[in-house]
């Protein structure tokens, strides 16, 4: 989820020529990061999009067509990694912030996320870096929910 727009709309700012997609399940934080975009002269490369990621990553339009996706705060590396990768591109890169102090390995178990598509990650300056090297089954990510209730690894 977006939320408020970071990290969204810094690199918006920050990478002039990147196009985004901000996307939050909540209509309020959507309409917010809709106002900011306008406010912060983006519109033209920048869009918030309302829905779950759950639901969002099994779309044909959304599904492994982002050669990035970054996110922050989202939840737990399972969660993070389910959500995720429906909507990294084969050969894309999967960014996570991690938690001051983190540590790769105690988060990220290598062989777990390769179920996913993703290869092992590499920790660079608290962001988890995660490559992805083939599809996801057609059953990832799991229903609503089902990935914080019932998760991975």
């Amino acid at each position: 989820g977006s939320g408020g727009g970071l990290p969204g709309l810094v690199l918006a700012q920050l990478v002039p020529e990147a196009e985004l997609v901000l996307l939050d399940a909540k209509e309020r934080a959507v309409s917010a990061l809709r106002g900011a975009i306008v406010e912060l002269g983006l519109a033209d490369r920048v869009r918030a999009e309302g829905g779950r990621a759950e639901v969002l990553a099994h779309d044909p339009a959304w599904r492994e067509r982002f050669p990035v996706v970054v996110c922050r705060s989202f939840g737990p590396p399972a969660v993070v990694a389910e959500c995720a990768t429906g909507f990294v591109a084969v050969r894309g890169r999967l960014l996570v912030s991690e938690p001051p102090g983190a540590r790769t390995g105690d988060r990220w178990p290598v062989d777990e996320h390769e179920a996913l598509g993703l290869a092992s990650p590499s920790l660079l300056g608290g962001i988890a870096l995660l490559e992805k090297v083939r599809p996801a089954g057609a059953d990832v990510p799991r229903g609503v929910g089902v990935p914080s209730r019932r998760p991975l690894f």
